[in-house]
């Protein structure tokens, strides 16, 4: 069985003054009043143009991010591939309006598919759609009568072009990608729009994927009849399987507007659907591709589990685990060790468009119970391994 407390394992692609400095963030990270604290410095520092983007780069965008561009990214990509870890490509801008961003953003991700191409450490492309739509645009879509754009006619055929787009690049550079999921008041839209692309694409293997966030109590039934649909209609079905990122938002919106929430009663229940969904998806190996988006332990362990009892390879290419880079190293790189496939989410992009998301990062860090004490107890003991270990060992 696997060990997720092998920590000279988990840290051998850092040297000590990477391990310092994710010993000081993520101690920082574990204090709500710090981070709120830091939140309110970073965001007015930036917008009265204060110098302090070095001091950003070098601290919390050095943990979370693999650079400012694809080139710059270069670096963590060869680093992963050397400890059998892939990239995943991860443009993190966020908040554009016009038509002409939306356009950018596309020929970035298309980028990103084409430095994909013929190379073995970058296996996914990924996108939001809300990068390259209206998020208005998005809630008119999500109405189950309306048309997701097939008509040339529909006000909805830029969001369709562009999705179509990116995943005809990707299907003709055999490169997959994940379309991620949102907030459910837009998500129908966005998955009709993901089937279509399977149809599209997804005949002879799985290049499309569609995100399911767990936390929502219908994702499973979802899952149910996505697979039933692709056995009938003869494609293959590409699933992310995430818990979550948008459940304080959700609650609040449902009380605001008196629906039923759609989130989960308690952890239990989302873990519980997110372990059956790894059942059924093995149950279902010969048309589908998984990629386990997840870093809790139980659930990695479980597929593991899951793939050894149904005599698939740690090495099978339609399964896969994912984590965010800076964060669950401990997963990554012990089932890497063990040879299964695994890949980094690396965000890239300017220092102070990515903020939104590294700013999520620490809020996240600091909500979910446990992440921010189980990384810093594994940094510890790092150090200590380290501190006792012979001078001659080679991170020394």
């Amino acid at each position: 069985m696997i060990s997720f407390d092998d920590t000279a394992i988990a840290f051998r692609s850092k040297n000590d003054r990477d391990l310092n400095r994710a010993y000081w963030l993520f101690k920082l990270i574990g204090s709500p009043l710090l981070v709120k604290i830091g939140k309110w410095f970073t965001v007015n520092a930036l917008r009265f143009r204060l110098p302090i983007r070095g001091l950003i780069k070098s601290t919390i965008f050095q943990q979370f991010c693999g650079g400012e561009n694809i080139q710059e990214c270069t670096k963590t990509i060869e680093s992963l591939a050397s400890f059998g870890v892939g990239t995943i490509l991860d443009y993190s801008i966020e908040g554009k309006t016009t038509e002409a961003d939306f356009e950018s953003t596309v020929e970035e991700i298309i980028r990103t598919i084409v430095a994909a191409e013929n190379n073995n450490s970058i296996p996914f492309a990924v996108f939001k759609v809300t990068g390259i739509a209206r998020f208005d645009v998005l809630e008119k879509m999500n109405d189950e009568r309306a048309d997701i754009g097939t008509n040339a006619n529909s006000a909805f055929h830029g969001v369709f072009d562009r999705v179509n787009r990116i995943c005809k690049a990707a299907h003709e550079k055999n490169v997959r990608v994940f379309i991620d999921a949102e907030e459910s008041w837009i998500q129908d839209g966005i998955d009709r729009l993901t089937s279509e692309m399977m149809r599209r694409y997804n005949r002879t293997e799985a290049i499309v994927y569609n995100t399911l966030q767990m936390y929502r109590h219908d994702r499973l039934h979802f899952l149910e009849m996505e697979l039933s649909i692709a056995k009938q209609e003869g494609f293959y079905y590409g699933v992310k399987l995430v818990r979550g990122a948008y459940m304080e938002k959700e609650r609040a919106r449902a009380v605001k507007f008196n629906y039923t929430s759609p989130i989960q009663a308690d952890k239990q229940a989302t873990d519980h659907d997110f372990n059956a969904a790894l059942q059924l998806l093995i149950d279902h190996r010969d048309q589908m591709a998984l990629c386990a988006g997840t870093h809790n332990e139980a659930s990695s362990l479980l597929l593991t589990e899951l793939m050894l009892k149904c005599e698939v390879k740690p090495g099978d290419t339609r399964f896969y685990f994912a984590q965010l880079l800076g964060m669950s190293d401990h997963i990554s790189y012990n089932l890497s060790n063990a040879g299964y496939n695994v890949a980094k989410y690396v965000p890239y992009g300017p220092v102070n468009e990515v903020m939104p998301y590294l700013l999520r990062r620490a809020d996240e860090n600091t909500s979910v119970a446990g992440q921010t004490g189980r990384e810093l107890s594994l940094i510890m003991s790092e150090r200590k391994r380290r501190k006792n270990a012979p001078k001659s060992h080679p991170l020394d």
